[in-house]
């Protein structure tokens, strides 16, 4: 009943589901024989009582490992054809390469594994085990056996034939006397050479005892495969592998995987490694379904969503599109609109051209109300680093300050009012916006 309730043989650990807690620590002995993870998982873990918790309860549990210089830059290689490379950390590289490393160790190689996204069927065939040759060889010397006893048949048929031609009519054996039309030569009275002709003559009554007949074909069907029984053995031969199928336990996995981050997920299915969702269920996740950014000029498709600008013709047409990844057939779609239309909202009229003179002159150039002065329509411009600069402070200040320090002086007193105007979460305004060019109620 125990080994019924192992999903996997071994799972390997995010630092996800190690600080989420899920799934329980309990509900991960009771469903594998190992949990194992790298050690750069504990340099992730900063909040205090996150630590706490880890090191009483998880990590007595957990076995340290790290992959190997091989496996690491197989994963690499695939993760870079696939995209995903640059969004991955060197610690989610090091969990891939494990879970390739363990599950070729497991399985005896990745021939269940793809070398390349979007590669129809596995790289190769489950290699044999020693059961499986020792069956095999005994089917060919089964077969090397009936060819020899049928060899042995048709020689002792030609004896018996040449010795009934030679013999005379009275010592013909039972199989040649029982046919009914038989060529003899007769000697005519009046000439010398004989002729031949056909003479229908009866075959006697032959006795044979049935207590010998039995016991040779008793014999002959106890070990020996012959002609006659090759049927009788194929047919139980497929018998007992059908009720061998159907007895058979249900299959537990060698190596799973528990991850939140999408590009592992991502490159897991694509190599068709096993992944388990981070729920107590442990569930196998087949298919996952996530939004990544493309390109509406140059079609580039970016994973890392906190990308503005495309990275390949440096536009700022990057828009929001599902997509999902099957770990069946290994292939990555993109599900677009059917009526998709690129919003056109703000380009009525032309940029102003900039205007010549100091950078203090705060009133001067630009449209009219000083419009199109600080207009950021690429990465490379020095404005959109001044921003990035002051995003990146703004966010640097919010995480240092605690909000439940008794110290510290509420916003209204001490004049602190949430930055240069960057919520958290937002994203630096690129263009000219959506109500800059549109058409006004007369």
């Amino acid at each position: 009943m125990e080994a019924s309730t192992k999903i996997a043989h071994t799972i390997l650990l995010d630092t996800g589901p190690v600080i989420k807690n899920t799934p329980s620590i309990s509900t991960l002995l009771s469903s594998c024989e190992q949990l194992i993870t790298i050690p750069a998982v504990e340099d992730e873990i900063r909040d205090a009582a996150t630590r706490s918790r880890y090191e009483t309860t998880i990590k007595p549990f957990l076995t340290f490992r790290s992959p190997r210089p091989e496996s690491v830059t197989v994963v690499r290689d695939f993760a870079r054809k696939s995209g995903d490379l640059a969004v991955l950390s060197r610690p989610d590289v090091a969990i891939l390469a494990l879970a390739y490393e363990l599950e070729c160790e497991r399985n005896g190689g990745d021939w269940r594994l793809r070398r390349t996204p979007g590669q129809k069927g596995l790289n190769g065939k489950p290699p044999q085990r020693e059961e499986a040759k020792v069956e095999e060889v005994v089917k060919i010397e089964a077969a090397a056996e009936v060819d020899d006893a049928e060899a042995v048949q048709e020689e002792k048929f030609e004896d018996k034939k040449e010795d009934v031609q030679e013999s005379e009519p009275g010592t013909t054996e039972p199989e040649i006397v029982a046919e009914q039309t038989a060529k003899t030569e007769v000697s005519h009275p009046d000439s010398d050479a004989p002729h031949t002709k056909e003479v229908t003559k009866e075959a006697p009554p032959i006795t044979i005892p049935e207590a010998e007949d039995d016991a040779a074909s008793d014999s002959d069907s106890e070990g020996w495969i012959t002609p006659s029984n090759l049927k009788t053995h194929i047919e139980a031969d497929a018998a007992g592998s059908s009720t061998s199928s159907t007895a058979a336990q249900p299959k537990i996995l060698q190596v799973a995987t528990i991850t939140t981050d999408f590009a592992m997920q991502n490159v897991l299915l694509l190599m068709n490694l096993n992944l388990l969702s981070a729920t107590n269920s442990l569930t196998r996740i087949r298919n996952i379904k996530t939004f990544v950014l493309r390109c509406h000029a140059c079609f580039q498709v970016v994973k890392e969503t906190s990308k503005q600008f495309c990275p390949r013709c440096g536009g700022a047409t990057l828009t929001r599109v599902a997509c999902s990844t099957d770990s069946q057939t290994g292939e990555f779609k993109l599900h677009l609109k059917k009526n998709m239309q690129w919003n056109t909202r703000g380009d009525r009229f032309s940029i102003p051209k900039p205007v010549a003179g100091s950078a203090n002159m705060r009133g001067s150039g630009g449209g009219k109300g000083g419009w199109g002065k600080e207009l950021i329509l690429a990465e490379d411009q020095k404005e959109y680093a001044r921003q990035v600069e002051e995003k990146g402070r703004e966010e640097a200040r919010r995480a240092k300050r605690d909000e439940w320090d008794i110290d510290a002086l509420p916003g209204l007193i001490s004049g602190d009012r949430g930055g240069q105007g960057f919520a958290p979460g937002s994203r630096i305004k690129v263009g000219a916006g959506r109500n800059v060019n549109a058409r006004r109620r007369k």
